[in-house]
């Protein structure tokens, strides 16, 4: 026989699950999230599938349209370009190399980002006065300008832009991580942890940095699509990756040669920045209306 209790516990979801709760009514995020699942999927695993390798050349097949064309054919899908590459392959290789650098670097940025904006939002006085002007001055300064300039002192190349990419990013991190460090430690929370011994150390890492956790991941969804722009930009003004490497942007510089007479050349890879770059600002809207709607319940 069952046990019955007279005080039956009322179950209240964690802040996570309320957020997905709230996230997954909004139809257009979650076919978003979707998209951009495709997308983490096809850099995981499409090489592996791939039919071809992305620089391997076929002089009897160049610029052929795709399949859907009169003139297509089935074993190019998507076409080939003025070398004879298969675009299809091509097109799956440039989605790995410019959705995984760019999730690289907004990592990098963030960690760095978080650790200066910390440092900074915990100082006090002249010193803090000067990192707040200093940040303020970097945040006027658009990212791929701040990009382009890192490139020309340190070289082109991917690894190159990537490293000038992360560095143009840190700002918009420690300027978040500041300005809710600075908020947090004026409340009471933070003073009772304070009363009990703990340095400013221990009360980021356990009782602030917890509470950022949110604001961390909508913050990433924003830099990952400016990361994504960036790159391809670098790589179409020949500053970042260079050809013949399958980087989405190098692709579109390649293909401008060929745009009248093979537009799906450079169609078929802009609509992949496109659904890429689409897919994740309706993640991060999504987040950021859940997140304001589980606040204000």
């Amino acid at each position: 026989m069952p046990k019955s209790s007279f005080y039956e516990e009322e179950p209240f979801p964690s802040p996570v699950r309320q957020t997905w709760n709230e996230f997954r009514r909004n139809h257009i995020a979650l076919l978003g999230l979707w998209c951009l699942a495709f997308f983490v999927l096809l850099s995981i695993f499409g090489p592996i599938l791939s039919p071809y390798s992305a620089l391997e050349q076929n002089t009897d097949a160049i610029l052929l349209p795709p399949a859907w064309e009169p003139n297509g054919s089935t074993p190019f899908l998507f076409g080939t370009d003025s070398l004879g590459r298969d675009l299809l392959t091509r097109v799956v290789n440039g989605c790995r190399i410019t959705f995984g650098a760019s999730l690289i670097l907004v990592l990098v940025a963030m960690l760095i980002g978080c650790a200066i904006g910390a440092f900074a939002g915990m100082s006090r006085g002249i010193r803090a006065s000067v990192i707040n002007h200093l940040l303020d001055a970097i945040m006027a300064i658009p990212t791929l300008l701040l990009a382009i300039i890192v490139v020309a002192i340190l070289g082109t190349g991917l690894v190159n832009s990537m490293w000038a990419i992360a560095l143009a990013l840190v700002p918009q991190f420690v300027h978040q991580t500041r300005d809710v460090t600075r908020r947090e430690f004026q409340k009471e929370y933070v003073t009772a942890v304070r009363l009990d011994g703990a340095g400013n150390t221990r009360i980021f890492f356990f009782s602030i940095l917890p509470n950022m956790i949110e604001m961390l991941v909508v913050q990433a969804t924003m830099a990952l699509s400016i990361a994504i722009l960036d790159i391809t930009a670098l790589g179409f003004l020949n500053l970042g990756a260079q050809s013949p490497s399958p980087e989405l942007g190098a692709m579109l510089s390649d293909a401008l040669e060929t745009a009248y007479i093979a537009p799906w050349s450079i169609a078929l890879p802009g609509a992949a920045i496109f659904l890429m770059v689409l897919s994740i600002n309706l993640v991060g809207d999504g987040l950021r209306t859940a997140l304001r709607n589980r606040l204000t319940q």
